[in-house]
């Protein structure tokens, strides 16, 4: 199977990674980056289609094509132990985001964006009532899914005791947790996000070493998904680096 890639920047991460693209097609009469996209295409000998407009329109069913789009082959998922060993490889603790029953593409998209700037190893989410990796997720990440390694698993509890005993640490982002800035975040750590609206299960809560809370001031209650990811996934990055 395939799909497809839209956008600019998207298409363009796809090419820098390694993502076997099948053809690129591009607007008729478009400019700027797409003039580099083209260029990167025929250093790889990908093919590249140049086409109305309108065409492009009806293959991106209401996504901004920005001009071009390539249909590439389906996402491919790695392993958990495919994560532990890129950190290895890296000679870094383990960094991992770890989501429990996201729905929305575009809550992912931004995770895998701001977990790629953050220095995240991978990112793990379950096999069933989960988003995946599809065209809109590789969009709002900016290209970044091109880049972020991601598991599936068929259990995410299960999967939480085999990191444990692997001697990561394992955080859970929800309420009546510890104050994020109060709690150590240093070391082998999965920091684990629940889905929109009903946050992360309780089992998977239970299973946790320990809860970490984000203060809420306003008069709405919780954050989106993305942002409370984005808040931790940096936090992260700020006490590792206080204690390199």
């Amino acid at each position: 199977m395939s799909e497809i890639i839209v956008g600019r920047n998207a298409v363009l991460e796809a090419l820098k990674s390694n993502r076997e693209i099948e053809k690129i097609t591009i607007a008729e009469g478009a400019g700027g980056s797409v003039r580099q996209i083209a260029a990167k295409a025929k250093e790889k000998r990908i093919p590249v289609y140049y086409s109305e407009k309108k065409r492009l329109d009806r293959t991106a069913q209401g996504e901004a094509h920005q001009g071009v789009i390539a249909v590439v082959s389906d996402y491919r998922y790695c392993t958990v132990d495919d994560i532990l060993k890129k950190a290895e490889e890296l000679g870094e603790d383990p960094f991992l985001v770890i989501l429990d029953g996201l729905e929305d593409p575009h809550n992912l998209g931004a995770i895998m964006r701001t977990a790629e700037c953050a220095g995240v190893h991978g990112i793990v989410i379950p096999k069933r009532r989960s988003v995946s990796v599809t065209e809109t997720v590789a969009k709002t990440s900016a290209g970044a899914s091109e880049h972020m390694m991601c598991a599936k698993v068929a259990n995410i509890a299960g999967e939480l005791d085999r990191l444990k005993k692997n001697g990561i640490w394992t955080a859970a982002c929800d309420m009546d947790g510890e104050t994020y800035w109060g709690k150590d975040l240093t070391g082998p750590l999965a920091l684990v996000v629940g889905g929109e609206g009903r946050g992360v299960s309780r089992l998977v809560r239970e299973k946790c070493d320990f809860i970490v809370s984000i203060p809420m001031k306003g008069m709405i209650n919780s954050l989106n998904a993305s942002n409370a990811a984005s808040i931790l996934m940096y936090e992260v990055v700020r006490q590792r680096n206080i204690h390199i």
